[in-house]
């Protein structure tokens, strides 16, 4: 297991006075039997009450508003995370055919994650890489689903501002370029068409150390540290993690924050304001292990759970690109 320390922070910097700014984050890391949140806080400047709730997906939602004017806005989440390792997925061979017997009750349990969005279309132009991903695979469902994550790899070409934060995956077939959001959003989609239920997943990849191989690629890939990659749900082996950026397999470096259908029900921090300024947006993410100089594990007094306690309009704070 690795513990680590993350600091997220992003910052809005407005070209005049705004007011009545409502905003929501999802950065507070999930808890489950792979990784646990050991401590959590959130500040904002403009200081404000913050409340949290789960949302449908079950990710930390915490919400906060200013209402008097201002003209900055900092979001500052600080988490100590433990990442476990995943207990090795039963694999009981299970054939395609066999899968297709399976999609009715899928439906019935998963249909969210295996219909359409707008950021997920299905679209004619996967159904040969579908064929290819099948033909690379050996007759299961689960190498279909690991072959399918090595072709989107193959296929698509990292490229920071190759698409923006609101682009559909017609756009980065069409350049075969993209980022790690495009990435899996064509993942989920070549997964979902083929009957896979599949979800995105919102998180951190913890650099490797700079003298290990690969460490100057992840660099440009990784970005800031910001993440996404894909889970799909395979009988018989549960849900399968698939990192189709790095070509690799979701390890002990991976910090998840949010599932959900795509990028849209994810998105790390979004809001509106009341105002006819503009806007610029800048984030810092940075994560280390939790230790101090001499190797003693580092951790804060605080709690792991949420707090108890257009310019005429409402212009939309634009999120962040994974």
């Amino acid at each position: 297991m690795n513990r680590y320390r993350l600091l997220h922070v992003t910052e809005f910097q407005y070209d005049g006075p705004v007011s009545e700014s409502y905003n929501e984050v999802r950065l507070r890391p999930i808890d489950d039997d792979r990784q646990s949140c050991l401590s959590f806080r959130l500040d904002s400047i403009p200081h404000t009450r913050v409340t949290a709730h789960r949302d449908y997906f079950d990710n930390w939602v915490h919400q906060f508003n200013v209402i008097p004017e201002h003209s900055h806005l900092r979001v500052e989440a600080e988490s100590v995370v433990m990442v476990h390792a995943a207990p090795l997925a039963p694999n009981d061979g299970l054939t395609l055919e066999a899968f297709d017997r399976e999609q009715e009750a899928l439906q019935d349990d998963y249909y969210d994650l295996l219909a359409s969005t707008n950021y997920v279309p299905h679209l004619a132009e996967l159904y040969p890489l579908s064929e290819e991903a099948a033909q690379n695979s050996d007759g299961t469902a689960a190498a279909f689903v690991r072959a399918a994550s090595d072709l989107v790899h193959q296929r698509i070409r990292y490229e920071k501002g190759a698409t923006h934060v609101h682009s559909s995956i017609q756009d980065s077939l069409a350049l075969g370029a993209g980022v790690c959001q495009d990435f899996t959003h064509v993942l989920l989609a070549l997964l979902r068409m083929r009957g896979f239920p599949a979800r995105y997943v919102s998180g951190y990849l913890v650099p490797r150390p700079t003298a290990e191989p690969g460490a100057s690629v992840e660099e440009v890939i990784g970005g800031q540290a910001s993440h996404a990659w894909t889970e799909a749900y395979v009988p018989g082996c549960g849900w399968v993690s698939l990192d189709p950026t790095l070509g690799e397999q979701v390890s002990l470096r991976h910090v998840r924050l949010a599932y959900g259908r795509d990028y849209g029900d994810v998105a790390p921090v979004r809001g509106v304001y009341k105002g006819h300024s503009g806007q610029r947006l800048s984030v810092d993410v940075r994560v280390r292990p939790a230790v101090d100089g001499e190797g003693h594990e580092w951790l804060q007094e605080t709690a792991a759970g949420p707090p108890k306690v257009e310019p005429a309009s409402a212009p939309q704070q634009q999120p962040q690109q994974q």
